[in-house]
């Protein structure tokens, strides 16, 4: 969830190392802070609120020194305060630590420091417990930072990334990774270490992917990987095919409102990078054959979030192409009800960054059963596609925004690509009908773009309705699914009481919440169950609901019984989820507009949700 960056180099580290914690803002945090190396000591100034208030805390004092660590945080141990941000040190000021993630086991290395080495802790964080064990054996083993560093982590429980400087130790930054993002840049004369890719995108494009359990050693001239024995790695240098440009605003108000209009080019790039020129399906990276998927009885399909209901469309469109048996579940749930997995189970993980802590834990509990593993993520060379059989990226590029928009799109698409390859592979559909899928998720990138023409009325809805404190959303069939995605958005931007349900429940327990002016959103995109939507729409009519339907163009008859209707563009029943969504994303957008919320960066949340 939290944000590292550190330098080496001949630059002041500063401002570079600020600079790149302010593009790591999307994950989330509540206070900031460097540590810099200057003249033989550790200089740290830290401050809890946002990175501004960490440099009106900085002023005009000039902080010199060549290397440095820098950090974002989410509070995890202790309370947001100026003593509990990062960085961290040991007792003597010598040692610095930046910390990604929980140390399970901290409980009982604090109080194994406090009665062997009579340390007093200054914070109630797992990170300061990091400090202390660092600074102690620097201090054991005559000032070797490597080792000192790997010892600590051999007591270390959890997962986590950390970046370590010493002040007797110029020029040198010493980082561990075990199950938290962690990446090294590559500049001719400068070195880096973050936890995300746009944090380096205005200085460096070659970057090293750390793997788990391994050691990474920065100097300005080099970078020495190391695995978990201590042995050298030979790692290949990746290019970052993003420019800085694609991780700014370009013009928008707010990345949230970039991404929504980058839909139609991120749902494009998704779909002609999988479409031969014969029109087939080409899914380069996956491996799964006609024979691997008879043997196949099975498949799961878990992720968190968004990604969890861009899984529930996946599950309906799988089970009616493919007639294969599909369960859904949350990734932090999936490891705890023993579920049911062999050699037959295909697993499929979804999730945007690739490093979502619950869903990769799932992915290897599901590997350790034998299951294939099969992965949608946005991220390439991100844990969970390195951890993965078979990986489809989607093509969203860089989403900036906490809550995700084109990410979902793009995954909504990759699973109706693998659902129609399945079912292909299966002969459970025809020739006619892949054509006719194909056809339709081809024409969504225009489809789209009209439907974002509708922008204007959609504003003009939330100004009126954007001051109510709770809002229902309904459907049925993949419309369920997506008012689930519609509620979250605005929940979690506008911090409005939003829940969804199957139009069908309503009359098990919900329509006693129907008063006069209870706002509805209702989905009523399929046609084979519009009669039936139009039915439970009039129910809620009849209690005085203030009524926002969603339908295809030509479904006039659903004005007689709402208050308002957006349109979306025909298309056949199955994609309709693709553009079902992005009315009610603008709907969330505009809401949290007008009442003023820091929509890019909502409270309490992160981009990428790092811990369990």
């Amino acid at each position: 969830m939290c944000g590292i960056v550190g330098y080496t180099g001949h630059e002041e580290a500063c401002g570079i190392i600020i600079d790149g914690l302010k593009r790591l803002e999307y994950r989330g945090y509540d206070s900031a802070g460097v540590a810099l190396q200057q003249q033989g000591r550790l200089v740290v100034r830290k401050k809890k609120g946002k990175i501004e208030d960490l440099e009106k805390f900085i002023g005009s004092e000039r902080l010199t020194g060549t290397t440095g660590i820098g950090h974002t945080r989410w509070a995890t141990h202790g309370a947001p305060s100026d003593v509990n941000a990062h960085p961290h040190t040991s007792s003597d000021g010598r040692i610095a630590v930046v910390h990604n993630g929980i140390v399970e086991n901290y409980v009982e290395l604090r109080q194994k420091l406090a009665d062997e080495e009579k340390i007093e802790f200054r914070t109630e964080t797992d990170t300061e417990v990091i400090a202390q064990m660092i600074g102690v054996n620097y201090r054991k083993n005559g000032g070797n930072l490597e080792d000192a560093v790997y010892d600590a982590v051999q007591e270390m429980r959890g997962a986590y990334a950390i970046g370590v400087i010493a002040a007797d130790t110029p020029d040198r930054i010493v980082a561990y990774r075990k199950d938290a993002p962690l990446i090294a840049g590559l500049g001719g004369d400068c070195k880096f270490i973050a936890s995300d890719i746009p944090a380096l995108l205005k200085y460096v494009n070659d970057i090293y992917l750390i793997e788990n359990d391994e050691m990474v050693v920065c100097t300005p001239d080099s970078v020495r990987i190391y695995d978990e024995n201590r042995r050298p790695v030979r790692r290949e240098v990746m290019k970052v095919n993003w420019s800085i440009e694609d991780a700014e605003k370009g013009g928008y108000e707010h990345f949230m409102l970039k991404e929504i209009h980058e839909q139609p080019k991120a749902v494009q790039d998704t779909l002609l990078r999988r479409i031969d020129d014969n029109g087939r399906i080409c899914l380069d990276g996956i491996s799964l054959t006609k024979e691997d998927l008879q043997n196949i009885t099975k498949i799961y399909i878990v992720a968190c979030g968004t990604a969890y209901h861009a899984g529930l469309i996946g599950k309906y469109a799988i089970e009616k192409m493919a007639r294969i048996p599909v369960e859904i579940d949350v990734a932090s749930e999936f490891r705890y009800r023993d579920p049911v997995i062999d050699d037959k189970t295909l697993f499929i993980a979804i999730s945007q960054s690739g490093e979502t802590l619950d869903t990769l834990a799932a992915l290897r509990e599901a590997r350790s059963h034998g299951a294939r593993i099969l992965s949608v993520c946005n991220v390439v060379g991100s844990s969970v596609a390195r951890e993965s059989d078979d990986v489809f990226y989607t093509w969203a590029g860089p989403e900036i925004a906490v809550a995700s928009t084109k990410a979902y799109t793009t995954q909504l698409v990759c699973m109706y690509l693998i659902a129609l390859y399945l079912g292909d592979l299966t002969g459970n559909i025809s020739r006619e009908y892949y054509d006719h899928i194909l056809e339709e998720l081809m024409a969504m990138p225009d489809k789209i773009r009209q439907t974002l023409e509708k922008a204007p009325e959609i504003e003009e809805l939330a100004r009126h309705l954007y001051n109510r404190t709770q809002v229902f959303f309904i459907g049925r069939g993949v419309d369920s699914a997506v008012a689930l995605e519609g509620s979250l958005k605005l929940k979690e931007i506008s911090y409005i009481n939003s829940f969804a349900i199957a139009a069908g429940e309503l009359k098990h327990g919900t329509i006693a919440l129907m008063e006069p002016e209870t706002i509805v959103i209702a989905l009523a995109t399929q046609d084979r169950l519009f009669e039936k939507m139009y039915s439970n729409i009039v129910e809620v009519k009849a209690r005085m609901a203030h009524v926002v339907s969603i339908a295809k163009e030509g479904s006039d008859k659903i004005e007689a019984e709402s208050t308002e209707v957006i349109y979306i563009p025909q298309c056949d029943d199955e994609v309709t989820p693709i553009l079902t969504v992005i009315p009610l994303q603008l709907f969330a957008y505009y809401v949290a507009k007008i009442k003023g919320e820091d929509i890019d960066k909502p409270r309490n949340l992160a981009k990428s949700v790092t811990v369990e």
